[in-house]
């Protein structure tokens, strides 16, 4: 791995409940191609801060959101299309509820701590688009993340603790601040912004970008 490559910082703000940022999650992997993997930090980004602990029924969701089924049933299309692209087997019917995302991000957050946090957000994303698994539910968080190389019961208590709750909150609001209002979102070595799930070749692009500054960088 060159310098280059190891000096290339990608933060991306994500919320498990948006499938065009595990459309995203794929175009970017499939970006960086040949290159060696560089440092990549996922950061919380609550579609729906406001949502119920317990969550809501997917249809009463989705009505409210998008005005109607039928709107919503436009941009699946859009989803179906990429994630055939991008090999997701999206399984939207199977989705029952739209969970509150944020014992999720604490997960996810706890998980980078661990060094398995894409891991984890691999498993959250492909279980709850194709398997429609409950990531509201503190049981079913410590089964996925046991699935991403976890220890479940650690996870299961950490979650009923307070551990990571101040964290969480802190790095979201960085990102509101940053003047994000959608995710995905991708931030490249604090200076170089894409945002949604853009096509793999203008990451690539992004990434010559974030390289050539460093290099400018360096020799500054």
């Amino acid at each position: 791995m060159n310098k280059q490559d190891a000096m290339l910082h990608i933060e991306v703000y994500s919320d498990v409940v948006c499938p065009w940022c595990y459309v995203g999650k794929r175009r970017l992997e499939r970006a960086l191609g040949q290159l060696k993997r560089p440092h990549i930090t996922w950061r919380p980004f609550q579609l729906n801060p406001t949502m119920p602990k317990e969550g809501m029924d997917r249809t009463t969701y989705l009505k409210a959101k998008f005005g109607s089924l039928d709107a919503f049933g436009q941009m699946k299309e859009h989803l179906l299309t990429a994630g055939v692209e991008e090999h997701i087997p999206f399984a939207f019917d199977k989705v029952l509820r739209t969970p509150n995302t944020f014992m999720a991000h604490r997960l996810i957050w706890y998980a980078e701590q661990q060094g398995r946090q894409d891991a984890a957000v691999e498993s959250l994303f492909r279980e709850y688009f194709t398997e429609g698994a409950d990531i509201g539910s503190v049981t079913v968080l410590g089964q996925l993340a046991g699935r991403a190389g976890l220890d479940a019961g650690a996870v299961e208590s950490f979650l009923h603790g307070e551990e990571g709750i101040t964290e969480v909150k802190a790095e979201e609001t960085t990102g509101r601040r940053l003047g994000i209002r959608g995710v995905p979102y991708f931030v490249l070595n604090g200076s170089i912004s894409i945002s949604g799930a853009q096509s793999p070749d203008i990451f690539v692009s992004a990434f010559q970008q974030a390289k050539e500054t460093f290099t400018e960088r360096e020799e500054g």
